[in-house]
């Protein structure tokens, strides 16, 4: 059995992750914040965790390769 995968527009993506930033000092850790979100716009939490990760990453908020770099690299990869 396999999952059913669902695709987010970016808009989406974004506004969540907008809302856990702004809905963080009303839960008892960020954790909780993206579990309420998640909820709200019906994707699974461990999704939106992921989202606030690549965005805290882009953001030089978290270490880690940004998604830009990541894309650098595939290309790079590719034209070898």
């Amino acid at each position: 059995m396999s999952k059913k995968q669902t695709r987010y527009s970016p808009e989406v993506r974004e506004r969540a992750v907008r809302m856990v930033f702004e809905h963080r000092g009303e839960h008892g850790s960020q954790w909780a914040a993206i579990q309420s979100i998640a909820a709200k716009i019906g994707c699974e939490a461990e999704t939106l965790r992921l989202w606030v990760r690549r965005h805290e990453r882009d953001h030089g908020l978290r270490p880690g390769v940004t998604t830009a770099e990541q894309d650098r690299l595939k290309q790079l990869e590719r034209e070898v």
